[in-house]
């Protein structure tokens, strides 16, 4: 019997969410199974679908290393309560204009706020450990969440574009095929693989 493409992409990349899942805790060099997944998947298909959370997700994250930097040597805490509930409260307020499930959504920028408190800490602590690799510049913290805005925005709605693709029985290795891939295209480091690892957590139903 023929495979349709998005279900032999499917199994293909089952083997590819040990690379990531179980690699985040260490460094890991970047894999050769992105190629699993096709590049010219279209956003129609489920792979499609998938893609833009997880790239959104990865550049959410790249905001936590400013934030850390924001952050470091004030003093602060990385949990921010109140920014948090503003985020959670403006994302759920989208996906009803959207049409799309605000208790979702939101159960999906609780991982991503998680995904990037990781992060945080984890260059804390690197820089704790070893203060010539801290960042000598502050970042405007509220440029830096003008971006984290403009990501949520186009975060909520990837995810209301893609119900059918969270909800398919073959999800969760066509996401982590796309994560992989966007893994090796961004280089990313444990901590940040890790991270992402966490981000998309709820993203399948």
């Amino acid at each position: 019997m023929q495979l349709t493409t998005s279900i032999r992409s499917a199994l293909i990349a089952g083997a590819a969410a040990t690379v990531l899942f179980t690699g985040a805790t260490g460094a890991v060099a970047a894999p050769a199974a992105p190629s699993a997944a096709p590049a010219s998947a279209t956003t129609h298909s489920p792979y499609g679908q998938l893609r833009p959370l997880v790239v959104l997700s990865a550049e959410r994250l790249a905001t936590g290393d400013l934030v850390a930097a924001a952050k470091w040597g004030t003093g602060g805490p990385v949990d921010d309560p109140a920014r948090e509930q503003e985020v959670l409260r403006a994302v759920a307020e989208q996906a009803r204009q959207l049409g799309a499930d605000p208790a979702v959504t939101v159960r999906f920028f609780r991982d991503q706020i998680e995904a990037n408190k990781v992060v945080q800490r984890g260059l804390h602590r690197a820089w704790d450990a070893d203060p010539g690799r801290a960042p000598t510049e502050r970042p405007d913290l509220g440029q830096v969440r003008k971006e984290i805005n403009r990501i949520n925005h186009e975060l909520v709605q990837a995810l209301a574009d893609s119900p059918q693709a969270r909800s398919a029985p073959y999800c969760a290795p066509l996401l982590t095929a796309a994560a992989v891939r966007v893994r090796h295209e961004r280089h990313l480091d444990a901590l940040h693989t890790g991270a992402l690892a966490r981000s998309l957590r709820s993203v399948c139903a």
